[in-house]
């Protein structure tokens, strides 16, 4: 269990401290949602989490099968629902693969992102295509 402190800075900004390692990070609300937007905002660490988990989780397979993935890079869009509940709707995810999907572990990258834990806490109503780019 890991526990994260958050603080209520005033003026729609946060601090939150993850206990363990004591690091901080702040939010803001996003600009479309009365805040200033000079931060992460809530989302776009849920955005946030799941690139950052698919790429770990290759890098575990990565790292078990002894594979450099220097190189590697994912970008997550987040979409924002039109109507309300105000929700992310879309979290549209592409990845760059420093390998060619000929590589022997593809298939075990590909599996690593589709179940990393991230991904398994996201509602099902929120889409999570995943476009890839191997290297040629």
């Amino acid at each position: 269990m890991v526990e994260i402190k958050i603080n209520y800075e005033g003026d729609l900004h946060c601090s939150a401290t993850h206990v363990p390692s004591s690091t901080t990070i702040a939010t803001d609300a996003p600009v479309d949602n009365q805040g200033r937007g000079e931060s992460f905002s809530p989302t776009d660490l849920v955005a946030t989490a799941l690139g950052a988990c698919m790429a770990t989780v290759m890098g575990i397979v990565a790292r078990r099968k002894e594979l450099d993935l220097a190189g590697l890079r994912i970008s997550v869009l987040k979409e924002m629902s039109t109507d309300t509940p105000r929700r992310i709707s879309r979290l549209p995810v592409t990845i760059h693969m420093p390998i060619a999907e000929s590589h022997p572990a593809a298939d075990l990258l590909k599996a690593a992102v589709h179940g990393c834990p991230v991904h398994h806490s996201i509602h099902p109503d929120i889409a999570v295509d995943v476009d890839w780019h191997w290297q040629s």
